[in-house]
């Protein structure tokens, strides 16, 4: 499909016609399932950056980028790996901006992108096992693995002076993954650490447990639509804890609309930037009508953005070309580029200039194409998230 795509529009361009080729990009998230309430937002985010694309009327002669949606359900690998051969399959996309959780993206890398060379950018799959998966040089992602969140979050507990709690996580590759990094870097004493299911309606057992193991708090790596705002639930239902430690993936509007009002002290960290490149990004979703405060919504954009740029650098609409120039347009060296101005590193790009994409999340891709990345320490006073530092 992509050879006669790129056949056709060398045929009109010798032909003196103007071409008006359409390339598909998939956006894969969990439109349903755990975090349904969050992908909305990441997925206007991305289609945001290639609107800006298309409009800048500078991309590859007149090329547009068409999103196309596909749900990964964000727990249900063979659902996700379905719906990512039909993007390939039915709709011929040259990319993907996802997936967003942790197992079904590496199910997706697996079964999907590498025996078909369709590389990937991930804005939320956090494992640390996708940093040694073999990938074939077509992963990437703008969000950074919990190797370095769990990190954080034990440095916060022992800024705090809170040497003793219960962790509870759901059961799949992020929550197990997440919850073996903290483990590794917490210096005080875990006193169970458990995994919950999501898709129950009771978690009294397994909050029993964890309250009956001891701990000044406990730890929830979770989901905000499932649960593990279950657990938080039982546990305030039943008195067991009263603060939470909370990892990214139950950072949500809608987990403090329902529990906030008793939620008050509990703090966490998602990945998160401030800066210009925040300001910026903030000040492009407003004027747009999308939801940026979201979580994940930043590295959303910039997954986007990035594929769009580095199409534009190798010089064709094509998977390989994505793959072979994403870092380059990434990284230093370059003219910085903010959300907002990715019409100006078109330009750039077109003149054989090179470009360092700042963008919303501070971008800058390490190692096997993933991000260092930077989290928000927040804390959850009067049902609201408020800021307390950047790590």
């Amino acid at each position: 499909m992509k050879k006669l795509l790129l056949a056709t529009a060398a045929t009109a361009l010798s032909a003196g016609v103007v071409a008006a080729e359409e390339v598909k990009v998939g956006v894969i998230l969990g439109f349903t399932g755990p975090i349904e309430s969050l992908t909305p937002h990441m997925a206007g985010s991305a289609e945001l950056a290639m609107n800006e694309v298309n409009e800048s009327g500078k991309f590859l002669d007149g090329i547009t980028l068409a999103p196309v949606r596909a749900d990964s359900t964000c727990v249900d690998a063979a659902a996700a790996t379905a719906a990512a051969e039909r993007l390939i399959t039915a709709e011929g996309v040259v990319a993907i901006m996802g997936a967003d959780c942790s197992g079904v993206t590496g199910a997706i890398l697996a079964n999907v992108a590498v025996p078909n060379g369709i590389p990937m950018v991930s804005p939320s799959a956090t494992s640390p096992a996708l940093s040694t998966a073999e990938d074939n040089g077509l992963f990437f992602r703008t969000a950074p693995s919990d190797a370095r969140q769990g990190a954080v979050l034990a440095e916060i507990l022992t800024e705090k002076g809170i040497n003793e709690i219960a962790v509870t996580y759901t059961n799949n590759d992020y929550g197990k993954g997440l919850a073996d990094s903290f483990a590794a870097s917490f210096g005080g004493t875990i006193t169970l650490s458990a995994p919950h299911d999501d898709g129950k309606a009771d978690y009294s057992a397994e909050v029993g447990a964890l309250a009956s193991a001891g701990g000044e708090l406990l730890a929830v790596f979770g989901y905000s639509d499932q649960g593990g705002k279950g657990m938080i639930q039982a546990s305030i239902d039943t008195g067991a804890f009263d603060t939470f430690l909370m990892g990214d993936g139950m950072y949500g509007d809608a987990l403090l609309a329902d529990l906030g009002g008793d939620m008050e002290g509990t703090f966490g960290t998602v990945p998160w930037a401030e800066g210009d490149g925040a300001d910026a990004f903030a000040a492009v979703t407003s004027a747009a009508g999308v939801n940026g405060e979201s979580s994940f919504t930043r590295e959303s954009y910039d997954a986007a953005a990035l594929i769009a740029l580095a199409m534009m650098k190798g010089g064709a609409a094509t998977s390989e070309a994505v793959a072979a120039n994403l870092m380059d347009v990434a990284n230093a060296p370059g003219e910085p580029i903010l959300p907002g101005e990715l019409g100006k590193a078109l330009e750039i790009l077109a003149a054989g200039g090179d470009v360092d994409y700042v963008g919303a999340s501070g971008v800058e891709l390490i190692g096997p194409g993933e991000a260092a990345g930077t989290y928000r320490h927040y804390e959850v006073k009067g049902s609201a998230y408020e800021t307390v530092e950047f790590k």
